[in-house]
């Protein structure tokens, strides 16, 4: 818990949006291959945090929606890659523009782009700098 609790503490003052997945962990729960890891890592606690603190410390949390498909989408070129929906596909390629992906860091820069274009629609613009979590 007090990893937890100091890696949201840093997330939070370090950065001024935090982009996450929307993830329904009672769910994920349900699949017995997966339970003892998500559990294992405090998922919920750990976005509970992240919601709380940022309020406090006047940030911005911007989940991205369950369905949204994060690690099928190309962030290169949009194209929608469905055969990436395998779990154990780890790593592809794009037919589209040929750009190589983890599918891990693939999703999680379309998590990031998706969060800000949210931030972007629902925020009055002004001039400043911002810190932006990968």
């Amino acid at each position: 818990m007090d990893f937890i609790n100091k890696l949201s503490t840093r997330i939070i003052t370090e950065y001024d949006i935090i982009c996450i997945e929307d993830l329904k962990v009672e769910n994920m729960l349900k699949n017995h291959n997966l339970a003892q890891s998500i559990s294992d890592v405090s998922w919920s606690k750990f976005t509970t945090q992240l919601e709380y603190k940022a309020e406090w410390y006047g940030k911005v949390i911007k989940k991205v929606d369950t369905f949204y498909a994060s690690s099928q989408i190309c962030h290169c070129c949009g194209y929608k890659n469905e055969g990436t929906k395998d779990l154990k596909v780890r790593e592809w390629t794009c037919p589209k523009c040929h750009s190589n992906h983890g599918r891990d860091v693939n999703a999680s820069i379309n998590i990031l782009m998706q969060g800000i274009l949210a931030n972007l629609l629902t925020t009055k613009i002004t001039a400043g700098t911002a810190g932006i979590a990968w």
